[in-house]
């Protein structure tokens, strides 16, 4: 299948390499240093018992995904109505579309721009980049997809490429539970610049995460979003799976790069407004993000 990958982050390179080892023909959209990188040397795939490089192509320019039958939508969410106009003009009318994204209303803002319906994916992967053209991967992997024609075979197609594959009737409730787990460990782990495992060791981190957890609860239900039973122990119990994991936000953060905050933190703050429902603690990691972006946003 020719696929491609707009936004080669950690998230974008990591499930676009898997896809290129299985044997597709593989396209990343990305900045110029990684496109120089990937079209000269391959992309680099490292991980606990991987260490190699996998040839595709790369560009900067959204036109590379001109004829690709699947596309992987993995911006970041602030880039999400203009990623989705630059590619727009480059998609096959048959080309299914996939988000990727953190958050939970990227593919309804994305399917928006493009005109056409995309498929909401929740994504569990921990990544990162080593450099341009080098992605690490640290644990997991795992994909839940929303319902769409020809579902299952695609679904087959990730499985096939050593992706755990889950197709859902109710992806939104999984959405919410992605964002639940990343409002409890972003802004802890940006603000800390801590691994998951370090920061849960720190007295006092786990009771701040168990109280966001209870507000976000509380703004789901107030929306009629039924989340998972025990997504507080869920929650809770991440960093023993992911104990080296930087949050992605830590990652932008380290790299002085805007965050996605007011789409984790901040949604359910502005959600929570709506409802009535007081959200003190999401309100306050959201502004400590916010002032430590501050720093360096100029």
């Amino acid at each position: 299948m020719k696929i491609g990958v707009m936004g080669a982050g950690a998230v974008g390179c990591y499930y676009g390499a898997m896809l290129a080892m299985a044997g597709h023909d593989v396209t990343l959209v990305g900045r110029q240093a990684l496109a120089d990188r990937v079209s000269a040397d391959g992309l680099r795939f490292q991980s606990a018992d991987i260490d190699r490089s996998v040839p595709m192509a790369a560009s900067v320019d959204p036109a590379a995904l001109a004829g690709c039958e699947l596309v992987l939508f993995c911006v970041k969410s602030t880039d999400t109505e203009a990623a989705g106009a630059a590619i727009r003009p480059h998609l096959a009318p048959g080309a299914a579309v996939f988000s990727f994204q953190n958050g939970v209303d990227n593919a309804d803002r994305l399917g928006a721009v493009l005109g056409r319906p995309v498929v909401p994916t929740v994504v569990y992967v921990a990544a990162g980049m080593g450099g341009a053209g080098h992605v690490q991967h640290h644990g997991r992997g795992d994909i839940v997809v929303g319902r769409f024609p020809s579902d299952e075979t695609v679904a087959e197609m990730f499985r096939a490429a050593g992706i755990p594959t889950t197709v859902s009737d109710g992806v939104r409730a999984v959405l919410w539970g992605k964002l639940v787990t990343n409002c409890a460990h972003n802004a802890l782990s940006a603000v800390g610049q801590a691994s998951y495992g370090h920061m849960t060791r720190v007295p006092g981190v786990t009771d701040v995460m168990s109280d966001v957890v209870d507000e976000c609860m509380a703004v789901a239900a107030g929306l009629g979003i039924a989340l998972p039973a025990g997504i507080k122990e869920m929650v809770l119990g991440v960093a023993a799976s992911m104990p080296g994991q930087h949050s992605s936000t830590a990652q932008d953060v380290a790299r002085h790069k805007p965050t996605e905050i007011e789409h984790l933190n901040g949604y359910v703050v502005r959600q929570g407004q709506a409802l009535g429902i007081p959200t003190p603690v999401n309100r306050a990691l959201l502004a400590m993000v916010r002032l430590v972006e501050s720093k360096y946003a100029g």
